[in-house]
């Protein structure tokens, strides 16, 4: 309810989405830019540096100098940003000139310097259910235009569930896993079965950070 006060009042400002993997966060991003009428501009934090943010800061004041709405900047894993680059967004989030949304897997509360953690609206994503994953796969075979659906598959009962249940919460994950057991499997229709499942799955490599949660 915060997130949908903060667009009717049209004060957005800068957004933190903390959460773990493929529940969302950048989709989130792209559905804000089509309800605030904004343009999305992306920016990775582990490929750009402070140059990318200086121009892309420029067109948006360029932008709102014309006349045009005030874009949204979103920022990839934000937390790789370092204190003098995450300084430099101050200044047009203050004034206005955009809408950060900083998307982190990590903490922002360890990752996040205070100036910048002070300006934002934290919001925390969860791991997705078995539920809405199995959901998620269902649409994703039935879809011809955005899934699978033009391929004849046929599921055996409990393979969409086991690959629900494996992913531990990652839509992204999920629909990698069923995306390579369909293309890769020759015969038509496609038999999903619990072991194809498996064997087009890669086993989940566990996080660890020394400073952070994962400790």
């Amino acid at each position: 309810k915060l997130l949908r006060r903060l667009i009717a009042a049209r004060r957005l400002g800068a957004v933190l989405l903390y959460g773990p993997p493929g529940t969302g966060k950048t989709t989130l991003a792209h559905l804000l830019a089509v309800e605030t009428g904004g343009e999305l501009k992306q920016l990775s934090a582990v490929t750009s540096g402070v140059k990318e943010l200086r121009e892309v800061l420029a067109w948006a004041r360029d932008e709102i100098a014309t006349g045009g709405k005030r874009p949204l900047l979103f920022i990839d894993e934000i937390h790789r940003f370092n204190r003098a680059q995450q300084d430099a967004l101050l200044p047009d989030v203050e004034q206005g000139v955009v809408s950060l949304i900083g998307a982190t897997t990590s903490n922002p509360f360890f990752a996040i310097n205070g100036a910048l953690l002070s300006r934002s609206q934290i919001f925390q994503f969860q791991p997705l259910s078995e539920e809405d994953l199995l959901g998620l796969l269902k649409r994703a075979l039935s879809d011809s235009q955005r899934g699978l659906g033009e391929v004849s598959t046929r599921v055996e009962p409990g393979a969409l569930e086991g690959l629900a249940a494996a992913v531990e919460g990652d839509a992204r994950r999920a629909l990698g896993v069923l995306e390579v057991a369909v293309l890769s499997s020759t015969q038509r229709p496609v038999v999903l079965t619990a072991e194809l499942m498996r064997e087009s799955m890669q086993q989940k490599t566990l996080q660890y950070d020394r400073t952070g949660d994962e400790h």
